[in-house]
């Protein structure tokens, strides 16, 4: 089963594992690894020098030559240092950029004039509409489950459920993915990769130090959301890490116990409940630092070559895809003759096709709303994978929607359907799914009136195949019902 996914041309990799950009776990000899076997990597160099930068840069290139990105926090640099970073990173032409936590509008067209593709991670719906609308070609849906700091509080399944069906732009799906399970998952979902952080820390490549690394591989589960460790953040900036002393309160409070220092890099100081994880240059009482892992670290093994990990989650996100059940296929009733003499009779007007166009987002952004809540409610695995199957289909829509109003320069709808409120309404999953067949009985009515009537090639094939996908799903979901009732 081919996992490439149209993220993967714009990040110029062939299957879509991306890196996490983690401050300084993240250097060039892991962005080589991941980029070699075929993923992408982004460079962790928040707060770093801008003569680091350039080295590692300069260090990735020398053994590669895949594309790369730069992971940048503004909100976590001081003003002129970041301007710094900045400047490195559009002098060596670096193929793209990630940012979090506060947005810089500022930033994204900044880089986006100077031809970089801008990746942006967020934790909630409005973070991504937001960044969105400033621009981000790509976006990072960062569930509560993620190693590191954690924007959000929304678990990574609702988050993604609740972004997808809002922009255009590619989704990449984040927090907790450990292996190809996870990845399969979300890419079942509608997101178009995984970002993964704590599988790639365990890595023989990472920088983090040998004792983070044991410390993941011997993690039985549990990980701790806490804002222990602050130094060097904005406040209420909450991290996941591994339990440890600090996380158990037995070196005091971390908001009153003066600057005690634990550790060193080099000449650099590491103080207790700094944000500084255990690097392989540093010294010191790497017990007491923060130990990021995310909620699968328990799944984690063994220290392994990244190329090594990033083959066996493509692996199993592959037999996993190819064994998950699947709608059968059918062609569309409907066929229109390539040369038809009146195929472009009567055409919409631009005003009446976005109005159309709008009409079908907002029964489509519904439909997805309810389409997870059925996932969430599943009684049990087929049900849970063919409503997933609908959702991603619901999500993928939306977003084609949004594309086709962008072109005609038309404002999208912001709006749900009533439809949503009717189906929620509705007791019983089984009974929700055939209202919801219902609904898509009725978007496909809508498409076959609205079809003759488009002009562009594009759109037309477009919603073709949301024609298609949606009699599918109806002919899915009536054979499941039948099933439950015989």
């Amino acid at each position: 089963m081919d996992l490439h996914t149209p993220v993967c041309d714009r990040l110029g990799c062939e299957v879509p594992v991306v890196l996490a950009g983690m401050g300084g776990v993240a250097r060039s000899k892991l962005v080589v690894a991941v980029t070699e076997a075929g993923g992408f990597g982004f460079l962790g160099m928040v707060r770093e020098s801008p003569r680091l930068i350039r080295q590692e840069i300069e260090a990735v290139r020398s053994h590669s030559d895949r594309p790369f990105g730069v992971n940048l926090i503004p909100a976590a640099t001081d003003p002129g240092l970041f301007e710094a970073e900045l400047r490195a990173c559009l002098d060596a032409r670096v193929h793209a950029v990630a940012l979090f936590w506060d947005l810089s509008i500022e930033t994204v067209a900044r880089l986006r004039g100077e031809g970089v593709l801008v990746v942006c991670q967020v934790g909630s719906a409005a973070e991504a509409r937001a960044a969105a609308d400033a621009g981000a070609d790509i976006l990072i849906a960062q569930g509560r489950e993620a190693g590191g700091h954690v924007r959000g509080l929304t678990a990574r399944d609702d988050l993604l459920a609740a972004i997808l069906p809002w922009v255009a732009v590619p989704v990449l799906a984040a927090g907790g993915l450990t292996d190809g399970r996870d990845l399969a998952s979300v890419l079942a979902q509608g997101a178009q990769g995984g970002v993964f952080g704590t599988a790639f820390l365990a890595t023989e490549e990472s920088f983090a130090h040998a004792y983070h690394k044991q410390r993941i591989v011997e993690a039985t589960g549990e990980t701790v959301h806490t804002q222990a460790f602050h130094l060097n953040w904005p406040p209420g900036a909450a991290v996941r890490v591994l339990p440890n002393s600090v996380t158990r309160g037995e070196r005091g409070d971390p908001f009153a116990t003066p600057r005690q220092v634990i550790g060193a890099d080099g000449a650099r100081p590491i103080h207790l409940f700094s944000t500084d994880s255990p690097l392989r240059s540093m010294t010191g009482e790497f017990e007491a630092m923060a130990l990021y892992a995310g909620q699968g670290a328990a799944q984690i093994s063994a220290v392994v070559p990244a190329g090594e990990r990033l083959r066996a989650i493509v692996a199993e996100a592959r037999a996993v895809l190819a064994d998950a059940p699947s709608p059968p296929q059918m062609s569309s009733p409907v066929c229109y003759a390539e040369g038809a003499s009146d195929r472009y009779m009567g055409f919409a007007e631009p005003a009446e096709l976005a109005l159309a166009l709008n009409t079908l987002l907002e029964a489509e952004r519904a439909g997805a709303q309810v389409a997870a809540n059925l996932v969430a409610e599943a009684p049990d695995a087929e049900f849970k994978a063919l409503a997933r199957v609908i959702h991603a289909d619901e999500a993928r829509w939306c977003r084609a929607l949004l594309g086709a109003l962008a072109t005609l320069g038309a404002e999208p709808s912001d709006k749900v359907g009533d439809f949503y409120g009717k189906a929620m309404a509705i007791q019983g999953v089984e009974a929700r799914l055939a209202f919801v067949n219902r609904g898509q009985a009725w978007v496909v009515r809508k498409l076959r009136e609205l079809l003759p009537r488009v002009r562009d090639d594009r759109l037309h094939r477009t919603l073709l195949e949301m024609l298609a996908a949606h009699e599918r799903n109806i002919e899915s979901a009536e054979q499941a019902l039948a099933g439950r009732t015989t």
